[in-house]
């Protein structure tokens, strides 16, 4: 019931339909894409390179003549896998040192925050660059690249998140209780957190989609012949005076879904912050 009265209450906010209605959107042409474009993204047909948009192509051709169009919903698959599985990785991690840093306190949350803060120092797109470069490029690298990017932001949050909620009373019921510590964090504390987590989580969904298409473009994401955003972006910037629907269309893709993610974000925000609720 709780879920549905916040589905409805985030509904109710134009901006955030309108990103829901984006997201959806590109998820349903990320599953459904082999069904939607009759063209294949992968085979090269040499004698239509780089045409314009026309009935037949509608963003064009690549200098391979590959459907744009095509690549570009083929593309939406790895970008929101590539975005979803690196929040996954971080939110596994981040959350569970950030809870426990600040339940135990102490040493335990001097040497956990230390770390993130050693962590945090670093420019994001500058250390996952560090962590491809050592790794090898490859889509798989990226994502647990983008992971340890997000580890000190979500660690820092639940951090901060479990600091606010561990002194209620209902905490103390359940110490009181006998209830044990794992109990405590997973049952009481962690839920009672969890909504600024979750908001980190869909505005970082948004940023990690950027890392990773930058990554692609400077190559060391996902490899070709791969329908990346990012990619394509690099390798349409070379044929701008002949075809420019080829590299604007894969911004434009980065855009719409970073601006789709982010609405969806806000709307979030603004719903589970209570203070909020009445603007």
């Amino acid at each position: 019931m709780v879920r549905w009265r916040l589905l409805r209450r985030l509904v109710k906010q134009k901006t955030a339909l309108l990103g829901l209605v984006i997201c959806l959107v590109l998820g349903f042409s990320a599953v459904f894409a082999p069904y939607i474009t009759p063209y294949d993204p992968m085979k090269i047909n040499m004698r239509e390179r780089l045409q314009t948009p026309s009935a037949a192509h509608w963003f064009g051709t690549d200098e391979l003549g590959r459907d744009v169009l095509t690549r570009l919903i083929f593309g939406a698959r790895i970008s929101l896998t590539v975005g979803a599985i690196s929040i996954l990785v971080a939110l596994s991690i981040g959350v569970p040192l950030g809870v426990i840093s600040a339940f135990y306190g102490g040493f335990v949350d001097t040497w956990i925050m230390r770390t993130m803060d050693a962590l945090a120092a670093f420019p994001a797109i500058l250390l996952a660059l560090a962590i491809v470069s050592v790794l090898g490029p490859n889509i798989r690298n990226a994502m647990i690249a983008i992971g340890i990017v997000y580890l000190p932001a979500f660690s820092r949050m639940a951090r901060a998140s479990v600091l606010s909620v561990q002194e209620n009373d209902f905490v103390e019921a359940g110490r009181a209780a006998g209830a044990t510590n794992v109990r405590l964090m997973l049952r009481t504390i962690l839920p009672n957190a969890f909504a600024p987590i979750l908001v980190l989580a869909s505005l970082g969904f948004a940023n990690a989609i950027i890392i990773e298409s930058g990554l692609s473009f400077l190559g060391l994401g996902a490899q070709a012949p791969s329908p990346s955003w990012g990619l394509m972006l690099n390798q349409g910037r070379q044929f701008m005076t002949q075809t420019v629907w080829y590299s604007v269309s894969a911004g434009l893709a980065i855009f719409i879904s970073v601006l789709g993610l982010n609405l969806v974000g806000d709307g979030l925000r603004d719903v589970l912050d209570p203070r909020l609720r009445g603007r």
